[in-house]
């Protein structure tokens, strides 16, 4: 993940409502029978839980709001999802 985090694992987001981006929300990878799922943790405490297809897509594990994907940078990508954005790498890893 070398890409969006810091040494102290931070993501860049922009919950709900804020003006911009700052290194303040946190992801988490598990794996289960499906593959890798991805939860990003909001300052608040709120959190959206993303899947990993097996094409290297996103979408969400769970819930009906839907995900917006786009690439921002080369080899960073740009989640939007219930009003909150995320900024993560393109590739992700078990790590």
């Amino acid at each position: 993940m070398a890409v969006a985090a810091e040494d102290d694992g931070r993501i860049l987001c922009a919950p709900e409502g804020a003006d911009g981006f700052a290194r303040a929300c946190s992801l988490d990878r598990t794996l289960d029978a499906e593959g890798m799922v991805l939860t990003l943790q909001l300052p608040d405490g709120g959190f959206r839980r993303m899947r990993v297809t097996r094409d290297g897509g996103l979408v969400p594990a769970d819930g009906a709001e839907r995900a917006e994907v786009r690439t921002v940078a080369d080899g960073l990508i740009e989640v939007a999802i219930g009003g909150a954005r995320f900024r993560l790498p393109e590739t992700i890893t078990r790590s």
